[in-house]
């Protein structure tokens, strides 16, 4: 094929990808200084005021119909459900067009993203068998994409497109492991009431996509019903931000070859309306410019919309907040750095994912059921396992949901906090000693 030998970034949905690493990555700068703030204000001498703020309760109504919930739960059920939300939305993504789109495309990466989920999940539950924080087991699961891809931007273009793309495709599944863990794993006592009043909106929302709704304003007030129907369930309010996400219509009406030509066809009857010193378009411009409006309403597609437009809100503006609210931890004498929770999510992080993604790919490949990318080698895989360490921000989410005792919370703060700063430096420096490693073994085999 002509295209075989086309540079990997000029392949048709390349760019797409490329914009969201740009924009994960530089989000990941402003996550990690508000992972700093927090950690100093509650540390310092206004630390009163840091659990204060979060604490404060925020009440949202009306009449009888109240939430009244401390500004921490907001945060967590709320602003949260919408970063849940856009993962749902990069995950029907990715499963509909990009790396998962098909069975060997997504292979490697599943195969590398269980590995990473299974291998740090059994070393903490064998290191807390038994004791108090043996509900954390799910801690060390997550791996935080904005950090590191933030970490891989660092290496600028030693660093192939190839590579983000897997590591943000492993990323991607690694999400969906996560919200299920929490679905089935880390939910509260259900009120079936409220559950079947959801799931009926989400019959409700799934239907509006068959019969071809695509007006986000549908989906976004039934989205909030669906909200507030598994907030009150018990069932965790996050996981309904992924449901939405896979009732949002994703498929274009029209591809890109017929928008061209029906784009080309009304410009050029634009034109022939033209007249000089014309004050305002004729009324048939103006159907004209209905036309080629509608034309762009059926190459786009809500779900690529409701994410572009809300990509920005989560990166520079969900993300930190929550890290914000989250990360504080005070470093006192009350907590106990050698604790089997801080350890078990420390190994779990730095050692599980290194063994778990690099085992689970290298066997995926030697059994024929994946193969790596053009330009990768494993030294690049390896450095990319080290980058899975980085836990941060699902990690932070589960830990809340897994420990209701302040004090194994900071114990697994401080282990995430750590797993998560090693792993970055540790993977940097793997990947930066692995410049040109692909290319020298892709040419080597050639």
């Amino acid at each position: 094929m002509a295209s075989a030998n086309r540079p990997l970034e000029r392949l048709p949905l390349v760019k797409p990808i490329q914009d969201f690493i740009r924009l994960e990555s530089s989000g990941g700068i402003l996550l990690l200084a508000c992972a700093v703030i927090a950690i100093v204000w509650a540390n310092s001498p206004a630390a009163g005021s840091y659990f204060d703020l979060w604490g404060s309760i925020m009440t949202v109504g009306l009449g009888d119909y109240v939430l009244s919930k401390p500004l921490l739960l907001w945060i967590n059920d709320g602003l949260m459900a919408i970063f849940f939300f856009v993962v749902g939305l990069e995950i029907k993504r990715e499963f509909l067009i990009g790396e998962l789109s098909s069975a060997k495309k997504a292979s490697l990466a599943l195969a590398a993203a269980v590995g990473g989920m299974i291998v740090p999940a059994a070393i903490y539950a064998i290191m807390n068998l038994g004791g108090s924080g043996s509900d954390g087991w799910g801690i060390p699961m997550a791996t935080d994409i904005a950090f590191a891809l933030g970490v891989l931007a660092l290496l600028g273009k030693r660093a192939p497109l190839a590579l983000k793309v897997f590591l943000t495709a492993l990323a991607i599944v690694d999400d969906l492991g996560a919200v299920l863990v929490i679905a089935i794993f880390y939910t509260a006592k259900i009120k079936m009431g409220f559950l079947l009043f959801g799931a009926a909106t989400l019959v409700v929302l799934a239907i509006g996509n068959r019969l071809g709704i695509r007006r986000t304003s549908f989906y976004v007030v039934l989205g909030v019903v669906l909200w507030v129907a598994f907030l009150k369930s018990g069932v965790h309010a996050t996981v309904a931000g992924v449901l939405l996400a896979l009732t949002v219509p994703a498929r274009r009406l029209i591809d890109a070859s017929e928008f061209l030509d029906r784009g080309r066809s009304l410009m050029d009857r634009f034109s022939l309306n033209m007249r000089e010193g014309m004050a305002r378009p004729s009324s048939d411009q103006v159907n004209t410019l209905h036309a080629l409006e509608d034309a762009v309403e059926k190459l786009d597609t809500p779900a690529y919309r409701m994410e572009h437009a809300l990509h920005g809100w989560v990166a520079y503006f969900i993300m930190p907040v929550f890290a914000l609210a989250n990360a504080g931890v005070a470093l006192g004498g009350g907590v106990n750095f050698g604790s089997p929770v801080t350890l078990g999510i420390i190994a779990g992080l730095f050692l599980g994912k290194q063994i778990g993604v690099t085992l689970f790919a290298w066997l995926s490949v030697k059994l024929g059921i994946a193969e790596l990318p053009q330009g990768v080698a494993w030294r690049q895989v390896y450095g990319v396992s080290l980058l899975c360490g980085i836990g941060f921000t699902m990690s932070l989410f589960i830990a809340n949901l897994a420990f209701s005792e302040a004090a194994l919370l900071d114990e697994a703060k401080i282990g995430i906090l750590a797993a998560s700063v090693v792993s970055g430096i540790a993977g940097w420096i793997a990947l930066s000693r692995t410049a040109g490693a692909g290319s020298q073994t892709n040419e080597a085999a050639a």
